[in-house]
């Protein structure tokens, strides 16, 4: 049975409890996409206008530093990849690889911002969902680091 986007949005955490009206708003910046293992979905420093609703699969945010690549977060299947689209200057922080065959919804930031602003009342509601996430994303890097840095400093 063939899924909706619209569908497969209302059932993703992130958009949980969002009022269907603005679910179909959202579906209408959506398209399904599919990458291979080892693809970048996107680059550090280039344009950021997308965001990933990861289905399948995982993308690493990766950071290139001291000539080596760093691994900051792996993001999985039901969660979501990409803040940059939402606040200038849009460009990419890190690079996002695909790591296996990875099938995403990828949505359109600039079709969005342009509804956001049509509609303050959806903007809230996405800025609040991406606060959440971005709270709950610095709360996990916290932990790492003093996981990372405990175990550095305990021997």
């Amino acid at each position: 049975m063939q899924q909706t986007i619209e569908h497969v949005l209302g059932r993703h955490g992130f958009f949980d409890g969002m009022d269907q009206e603005y679910l179909a708003l959202i579906a209408g910046c959506a398209s399904n996409v599919v990458f291979s293992d080892g693809a970048f979905l996107f680059r550090g420093g280039d344009p950021a206008e997308t965001f990933y609703l990861v289905r399948e699969g995982a993308i690493a945010l990766e950071i290139a530093a001291a000539g080596r690549v760093l691994t900051v977060q792996t993001v999985g299947a039901g969660e979501m990849a990409g803040f940059s689209w939402l606040i200038g200057p849009h460009l990419w922080q890190f690079d996002g690889r695909a790591v296996g065959r990875v099938h995403a919804v990828e949505l359109d930031g600039t079709c969005l911002r342009a509804k956001c602003d049509a509609d303050p009342r959806l903007g809230y509601d996405l800025m609040q969902r991406f606060a959440r996430l971005a709270t709950r994303r610095l709360q996990a890097t916290r932990l790492q680091l003093m996981d990372v840095y405990g175990h550095a400093h305990a021997g």
